[in-house]
């Protein structure tokens, strides 16, 4: 029989190991049913050129999308040449980090968290940005030993989710099935407050009005509120 649709306001299965690699306790396998990323967080006890004697501290990500994880097979960056939208999506994920960390409180540390996609069904940049805060996490709990989320380097949590209208319906969480068929596609990321980092909303050869915006800020509302509580347990 075929599987039953899932609801329009229903996250997809989300599954989180924490401390995937024995060697890294702050790296985070990040399953959101056929997306899987695998998030790590690398701690140096430097800064880039440009901020040393500050006493600040530095938060970058990359992020990388594996040969296998899509059909056909995606070619790899070669000769440090990176594709724009690895640019844009690695960008994307280091400045939202970057929004709930306090780089004066990390002190004069980098941390670089890398975000593998080792299978793509839609949601890769919001799945690697809300595993990403968990391995980011972790590895700040490690280096500032005692801090907490909202208490230390880690002012909040923060999470992404993608909407989209789908056949006049708002959806939540577009796996690749739902957004080839979208007429509006948007990504939200959040910090567990409530308060907005980005939102990326295109039609795709549509037009969308203030009611369906509504309907799609509210519907990512609620997931960030979900995967917030997943983060947390997580990490707890």
């Amino acid at each position: 029989m075929p599987a039953t649709p899932r609801p329009a306001d229903q996250l997809r299965n989300v599954q989180i190991e924490l401390g995937y690699i024995p060697s890294n306790p702050a790296s985070v396998l990040y399953r959101c049913e056929g997306t899987i990323v695998l998030c790590t967080a690398s701690l140096a006890a430097s800064v880039p050129p440009w901020l040393a004697g500050k006493g600040k501290g530095w938060v970058t990500a990359e992020y990388n999308m594996l040969p296998g994880s899509t059909t056909p097979r995606k070619p790899r960056d070669r000769g440090g040449k990176i594709d724009g939208r690895t640019t844009e999506i690695q960008r994307l994920i280091g400045r939202s980090l970057r929004a709930v960390v306090d780089l004066v409180k990390l002190g004069e540390r980098s941390i670089t968290v890398d975000c593998d996609v080792l299978q793509a069904d839609g949601g890769t940049r919001t799945a690697a940005i809300t595993g990403g805060f968990i391995a980011l996490a972790k590895a700040i709990q490690i280096a500032v030993p005692g801090s907490r989320i909202g208490d230390g380097p880690i002012r909040d949590s923060i999470a992404a989710i993608s909407a989209g209208i789908v056949n006049d319906v708002a959806h939540l969480d577009l796996d690749y099935q739902l957004d080839s068929a979208a007429d509006v596609d948007m990504n939200v990321v959040m910090t567990g407050s409530g308060k907005f980092v980005e939102i990326q909303g295109t039609g795709e050869e549509a037009t969308f009005d203030d009611d369906q915006l509504a309907d799609l800020l509210r519907l990512a509302k609620q997931g960030i509120r979900e995967l917030t509580t997943k983060q947390l347990q997580s990490l707890s």
